[in-house]
């Protein structure tokens, strides 16, 4: 949750680091695409929900 204190950045605040080069780890490998995949596999469970919102929002409607 954003606070109600938070003011937006502009580009300009990070002209320090923007240009610098992506950090690359000198102990670890780079993970690969399905081992970085699977850390958001539980996100999966909220496939559909858009559907039965939808779906709910019909019956309401109908009623």
């Amino acid at each position: 949750m954003i606070s109600p204190n938070h003011t937006p950045r502009s580009l300009d605040d990070y002209s320090d680091i923007i240009n610098l080069p992506r950090p690359i780890s000198k102990t670890r490998p780079r993970m690969d695409r399905n081992s970085r995949a699977a850390q958001f596999a539980p996100y999966a469970a909220l496939v559909g929900h858009r559907d039965i919102i939808a779906q709910k929002e019909e019956n309401a409607l109908d009623s």
